[in-house]
């Protein structure tokens, strides 16, 4: 079964617990990625999403520069190895009510896998899953031609 190292994606945006959420905004709208990891020291503490900057924005009812991107972090952050199988992760998912996971490795942070690359994904595999069952078929119906 497909790995989550080999549905995720490789780059990973953040920024530092001391940013705003405009500074988080900014970086989602310049990287085209829907969340921003947010790290103190490095470490990966929390993840800010377009859903928490809406919400923080209408909540806080101010600027998105005036708004600190810790009160608009969710976290604990939910962590997935990326060993780990695709399933792992969906059942991980749907168990924390989230739509993304950091993949670390130890406490490195390697990549993101959200539910968008677990959608692709799937679809590859019944792809190939289709076309193993079909080549099987294939194959039973010359041989038993060849037996005849």
């Amino acid at each position: 079964s497909m790995l989550v190292e080999e549905a995720m994606t490789a780059e990973l945006v953040t920024c530092d617990v001391d940013a705003t959420v405009r500074d988080a905004t900014e970086l989602m709208l310049r990287h085209r990625v829907g969340s921003v990891v947010v790290t103190a020291g490095g470490t990966p503490g929390g993840i800010v999403t377009e859903s928490d900057v809406l919400s923080a924005g209408y909540v806080a009812d101010e600027p998105l520069s005036s708004i600190p991107v810790r009160t608009a972090a969710s976290s604990p952050l939910v962590t997935v190895q990326p060993s780990a199988t695709l399933r792992t992760a969906t059942d991980r998912m749907r168990s924390e009510g989230v739509k993304k996971l950091v993949v670390v490795d130890g406490v490195t942070p390697m990549g993101i896998v959200t539910t968008q690359d677990v959608v692709d994904n799937y679809a590859e595999i019944r792809r190939e899953v289709y076309e193993a069952a079909t080549d099987a078929t294939g194959w039973s119906e010359r041989d038993a031609g060849l037996d005849g």
